[in-house]
């Protein structure tokens, strides 16, 4: 069965039921990718809150373009 013809069927799924269809591709996909995804394992997320160095080169930046209106 192609993607193609599962599109109709998984548009009339319930919502219960197109996220668990969901969980299990996510999963197959990690699967594919030997990645771990179980829910006792640690996930890194980068986040910007201590990116100095990023607002250093980013205020540089500004201040080389510096924006004359007249």
């Amino acid at each position: 069965m192609t993607a193609t013809e599962l599109l109709p069927t998984l548009r009339d799924l319930t919502r219960a039921d197109k996220l668990r269809v969901m969980q299990f591709l996510v999963g197959e996909l990690a699967k594919e990718e030997e990645i771990d995804l179980t829910a006792t394992s640690n996930y890194p997320v980068w986040s910007p809150h201590t990116a100095f160095e990023a607002a250093d080169t980013l205020l540089v930046a500004l201040a080389a373009d510096k924006y004359d209106p007249a």
